[in-house]
């Protein structure tokens, strides 16, 4: 045989050997390869906070009311397996469904700031079906002083609740302070209230302009209730902290600004339902059915202001971002003496924003 021709054998019988080898080693089992990457960062939000889209998005999922159901036992297991999951312990098989649904029951239910089991009533799922039930009652009972004072006092035993459990946890309030804020708001709401509602009746204004009251009422009161439940925070300032989460000094502008977007996004909560209900109200019961099932107008009236509120909670939620920052050049406004003391401890390195929790 010629050079040639072994050349070519040789080169033929390589290739052969190589295919094979390549064959062989695809058709072995391959064991499942775990990639960091495609673990669920669960510190990290599901959706972009910083767009009104994705804070959207994300309150819609957190305010879930079908989670005011779940039990104790069911929301506890829930932040166990997101601490197993974060140190790479979970149980096997656990899929990436079972941890986004624990995240979403532990944000439903439990602080961001103390970590600790929130009280039913007061949290944000909870907002839809309290708030309905009782908004329902201010708008259908509000003929009488008697029961415009009662409702308005459930409304703000329920809001005093919301705000507590939903205050910036890094800041104290005492027993006192919860009592003269709870006082102050059912007060303002009750002055508030009758005082619009006299005033319409001397100047005959029509029905459906005494239905648009309990909205006064409730506005007035979550301005008066809301600073007065966080005013620790106003007197003392909110915790603030640098990108990295380090805790480097506390402000009262932030909690001014932190609490006034709160009273904006809760009056922004309330409107459309408190608003647009009894305009609609007002054209249905002109129909012949509506006439026939008077004593069911509250039930109707209910139900319209959850449909609104389903929307509206996620909503008024998103307005802001709950964690909130600012220039660090602005506690030169009300927090001179911590700028000084900040640029004093961290010279040149001194962060150019703060960052908070304002609450919900």
């Amino acid at each position: 045989m010629s050079d040639m021709g072994e050349r070519r054998l040789s080169s033929t019988r390589e290739l052969t050997r190589g295919y094979t080898e390549t064959m062989a080693t695809a058709q072995k089992p391959t064991a499942p390869v775990t990639s960091v990457q495609s673990r669920i960062n669960i510190d990290a939000p599901r959706w972009d906070l910083t767009t009104f889209t994705g804070r959207l998005k994300h309150f819609f999922w957190v305010t879930d009311p079908r989670t005011i159901v779940c039990s104790n036992k069911q929301l506890d297991n829930a932040k166990e397996l997101l601490e197993q999951y974060r140190t790479g312990q979970e149980p096997p098989g656990t899929t990436k469904q079972q941890i986004w649904y624990a995240k979403k029951l532990y944000m439903s239910a439990f602080h961001p700031d103390s970590g600790e089991r929130q009280n039913v009533i007061g949290r944000m799922s909870c907002q839809v079906p309290g708030g309905m039930l009782i908004t329902g009652c201010l708008l259908q009972f509000y003929r009488t002083n008697t029961a415009v004072v009662f409702w308005q006092w459930v409304n703000q035993s329920f809001n005093a609740l919301v705000n507590y459990t939903n205050r910036n946890a890094q800041s104290g309030i005492t027993e006192r302070q919860i009592a003269v804020a709870y006082v102050s708001a059912t007060t303002c709401a009750v002055i508030t209230a009758i005082g619009l509602k006299r005033y319409l009746a001397m100047k005959a204004a029509s029905q459906l302009m005494q239905r648009f009251v309990p909205f006064a009422a409730v506005a007035s009161a979550n301005i008066v209730n809301i600073p007065l439940m966080r005013q620790s925070e106003l007197l003392d300032g909110i915790a603030c902290f640098d990108e990295n989460g380090q805790k480097v000094t506390e402000s009262r502008y932030a909690a001014a600004k932190g609490i006034s977007q709160v009273v904006c996004s809760r009056i922004t909560m309330a409107a459309p339902g408190m608003l647009l209900t009894p305009i609609i109200m007002k054209r249905l019961e002109t129909l012949s059915w509506m006439k026939r099932i008077q004593s069911l107008h509250v039930v109707v009236q209910t139900l319209l202001v959850g449909c609104t509120l389903l929307v509206m909670v996620p909503t008024g939620c998103a307005l802001f971002n709950q964690k909130c920052s600012i220039p660090v050049e602005r506690l030169r406004l009300l927090d001179s003496k911590k700028l000084e003391e900040l640029k004093e401890k961290y010279g040149e390195h001194t962060p150019k924003r703060l960052y908070f929790n304002k609450g919900l």
